[in-house]
């Protein structure tokens, strides 16, 4: 009865190592559909962010632009009033001399 038994509990074994590894197949394969769903977020959201970043930097250089047209205009303005200023000035200096 000894070889029966044997056989018996190795049957046995080889069941239960069959059964273990089909849960961890089943494991294996759960973790990797999870991975794969958490790829595939992440990589909407690379997506979402490389938009918002291109949007924001559209926005800064049309800031950007903005500002330099208005400077441009200050400084003109500046030059217009600094002219005036100066005429002004010499028609007193020249009210007064003559």
């Amino acid at each position: 009865m000894e070889p029966s038994r044997d056989a018996a509990a190795a049957d046995d074994q080889l069941a239960r190592t069959s059964e273990i590894e089909s849960q961890l197949s089943s494991v294996l394969y759960d973790l990797s559909q999870q991975v794969q769903v958490a790829m595939e977020h992440m990589l909407k959201m690379i997506n979402e962010i490389d938009q918002s970043s291109t949007e924001v930097t559209e926005d800064m250089e049309k800031c950007k632009d903005s500002a330099l047209e208005r400077r441009k205009t200050l400084e003109e303005q500046k030059d217009n009033f600094q002219r005036a200023s100066y005429a002004i000035l010499n028609m007193l200096n020249n009210q007064e001399g003559g």
